[in-house]
């Protein structure tokens, strides 16, 4: 079965930080490039990071520039997303999904209809 599983998420404070995990199962991430997305309550899905396979570059939403990193372990087929000084506006659901990099043509992008596969979620809160 092919399948992303996300985890690490939690309560955490604000100014706290958390790592997520996205780790691929029953397929390799070599040929993908992979996105981090989150749901609020109430709003709709937006991207937060992606990374591409080919180069590892990256893209960051404006709102977790300077704050989130995103970066992949190929040897452990895993990809994190480092969340540094945490607002309580990054409360959400973050979901991870995989795009094949060879239909990107420069960077990777935060369309959600070309990502072939999506995990579950994990749920992130900040509050005091």
């Amino acid at each position: 079965q092919l399948q992303l599983v996300e985890s690490g998420g939690g309560l955490v404070q604000p100014g706290g930080s958390l790592r997520l995990s996205c780790v691929a199962s029953g397929f390799t991430l070599d040929t993908y490039s992979i996105g981090w997305f989150r749901q609020a309550p109430g709003k709709g899905r937006e991207g937060v990071s992606c990374i591409r396979r080919s180069d590892d570059s990256t893209l960051h939403a404006d709102s977790v520039k300077g704050r989130f990193t995103i970066s992949r372990d190929n040897a452990k087929n895993t990809v994190y997303l480092q969340m540094n000084n945490l607002k309580p506006e990054d409360t959400a659901v973050y979901f991870c999904a995989a795009v094949p990099d060879e239909i990107l043509i420069r960077r990777c992008v935060f369309t959600e209809r070309e990502y072939d596969y999506w995990g579950q979620g994990t749920q992130v809160t900040v509050s005091s």
